[in-house]
This record gives C-alpha cells, sequence and structure tokens, in this order.
C-alpha cells in the first residue's frame, strides 16, 4: 500500500533548474509528488507517495547529502504539513500549548478548511472556539461542516435568536452530526433538560464545538484540559478576547426575552 511522506527543505544556493533536479529524483526512485508549495521564507514544503518505503528512505538519504537544499522537515503528515503544502504557509500554533491555534478573519477559508479535516475524523473530538461578537466563529463551523459533508446541530446558539435545545428527535443523535453550543448560554441556563442533553452530548462518540470555552466550564465537570483543540479567531493578531462585554450583551439579550414571556428565543 502506498503511503504519504512530507518533505520540507530549505533553499540553500538557489539556482534555476533545482526544483526539476529533486522531481528528477524522485521520479527515478518511483516517488510521486502529490503535492508541492512554498511553505515560508525559503522553504518549500512536498507530499510525497511511493508503493515501497525503502524509495522513500532512499531519497531522504540522498537529499541529506545535496549541498543546494537542507532537509528541515520528513516525516509522515500531520494536518498541519498538508494544510501548509495547501495554502502556502503553517497556520499558527502556540508556543506553549500545542493545541491552541490562532487565526485573523481574513484568515477564514484556512480556518474552515483545518476545521473540515479535523470534522472528517471519527469519534469523539472536544474543539473550543474563542473570539469576540462577529468575528465569524459560527459561520467557520457551519461552512468546516459543509466541508465536511455532516450536519450540524445547535444544542445552544444566538446565531439569529436564542436557541436552548432540550431534546433531540430523530437523526438528530447521529454520531456524524456535528454539535455546536455557545459556552455562555448554556453556562446561564437554568433549564436542567438541557444540562442533561448537552452532558449526554459530552458522552457521546462524535464531534462537540464549543463557543467560548472559558465560560463553558466555570461551574461545571468540565476543564480545558479535556478539549483537543482550542481556536481563536480574532479581527486582528492585537484583538483581546474579553468575556465581559459577551456577558453583558448576552445579559441584555436574557432580559429582552423575559420581557416576552420567554417567547423572544427558542426552547424546545
Amino acid at each position: 500500500m502506498a503511503s504519504e511522506w512530507f518533505f520540507e527543505y530549505e533553499i540553500q544556493i538557489n539556482r534555476p533548474g533545482l526544483l526539476g533536479d529533486i522531481a528528477s529524483l524522485l521520479g527515478m526512485l518511483r516517488v510521486n509528488i502529490v503535492t508541492i508549495n512554498g511553505v515560508d521564507e525559503g522553504r518549500r514544503g512536498m507530499l510525497i507517495k511511493a508503493e515501497k518505503k525503502e524509495n522513500i528512505e532512499r531519497f531522504e538519504h540522498i537529499a541529506s547529502t545535496m549541498e543546494t537544499i537542507q532537509l528541515t522537515k520528513f516525516r509522515e503528515p500531520k494536518l498541519r504539513d498538508r494544510l501548509a503544502v495547501r495554502h502556502g504557509r503553517y497556520i499558527q500554533r502556540d508556543a506553549d500549548d500545542k493545541k491552541t491555534f490562532r487565526f485573523v478573519r481574513n484568515e477564514l477559508g484556512i480556518l474552515v478548511d483545518f476545521m473540515a479535516e479535523i470534522f472528517k475524523q471519527e469519534g469523539h473530538k472536544l474543539i473550543g472556539i474563542r473570539g469576540m461578537p462577529r468575528v465569524g466563529k459560527t459561520e467557520s463551523v457551519v461552512a468546516a461542516s459543509v466541508c465536511a459533508n455532516k450536519k450540524w446541530i445547535f444544542l445552544s446558539s444566538t446565531m439569529i435568536k436564542q436557541t436552548i435545545r432540550s431534546q433531540l428527535i430523530g437523526d438528530e443523535f447521529s454520531d456524524r452530526n456535528i454539535f455546536i453550543l455557545d459556552g455562555i448560554v448554556t453556562r446561564n441556563s437554568n433549564d436542567e433538560k438541557h444540562q442533561m442533553l448537552v452532558r449526554e452530548m459530552m458522552r457521546m462518540p462524535t464531534i462537540k464545538v464549543v463557543e467560548h470555552p472559558d465560560m463553558f466550564i466555570q461551574h461545571s465537570e468540565y476543564s480545558i484540559d479535556d478539549f483537543d483543540y482550542i481556536i481563536e479567531l480574532r479581527h486582528n493578531p492585537e484583538e483581546e478576547i474579553s468575556y465581559e462585554m459577551m456577558e453583558k450583551n448576552h445579559s441584555m439579550s436574557d432580559k429582552g426575552m423575559s420581557g416576552f414571556g420567554g417567547f423572544g428565543g427558542f426552547n424546545f
């Protein structure tokens, strides 16, 4: 069975025909180039595939002796590697917390691609998204669900009006669905049926996305350590994600609902 590898190199001597030489060497060793792109300043990344692992190992050995390039990465491809080759750069990752990834609003295309690849995986995955209002959190999750050919289910949301689900019906229980909840809405909800539904979903082997995870874990049995991925989305790299204003907005929304006898939102 053919195996894929990620190969990244830094150009030491930039001369005409360098890429052609590397491609010819791969061809002679019966190694196919799946994708190639620049991934950083002076660096190129390749996804390569071969029927025999020995051919990959021979290529690695020969490439490591070339004076014109320096091998910087040679490994089985990770998700970040695939995205780097696809989009021409690496997504930003927190230096201390390896499960935290940072994006800005003009990178929504890469973010959607990143989440779609996660959504295609099987089993339990808990994803937290931090970000200020109207930065594109919910829209990105929905778009990624479409890309992954998955159905999305809102357990709690403020996307149109405040929504709090207390039960699911029919195929909504499928482990192929993406379950989305607003951490602030769920934390503030006094609906015990909703809280029971959330706990049930957390136990299911499926993908859950929690907006405002830091608020969600307050007064709950969960912690940030339970999350497999934390995504931070900002309007610009310097923006501070503050929950003070968001809590005020949610509080005003709750008061607006009570003024209509509970019919200002959806609770079902």
